[in-house]
């Protein structure tokens, strides 16, 4: 099993719409095969500021699996406009 471990800023007054969204984005990650869980959780004292650990069962269901697919696409659409730049992840 891996965990991605991905440091969201998301921009400010958008929170309750990336929430939203990312609710919707949960479906579509895990549709992916290898997919284990998630959980996202908001930092205490910044409200846009968040972090979203992702477990698979391999680094290429990730990589391959997920970043490389279609489904990737669809969930970066729903997702990436929130934050600025892209964050950083430690996988």
């Amino acid at each position: 099993m891996i965990l991605e471990v991905a440091l969201l800023d998301v921009l400010l007054g958008q929170e309750a719409s990336f929430e939203a969204d990312s609710e919707r984005a949960q479906a579509i990650t895990s549709s992916v095969k290898g997919y284990i869980g998630h959980q996202p959780q908001r930092f205490v004292g910044n409200p846009s500021r968040c972090i979203l650990l992702t477990n698979r069962e391999t680094p290429e269901d990730h990589t391959e699996g997920f970043r490389g697919s279609p489904r990737y696409q669809q969930w970066k659409a729903l997702l990436r406009h929130y934050y600025d730049p892209s964050p950083p992840r430690a996988t």
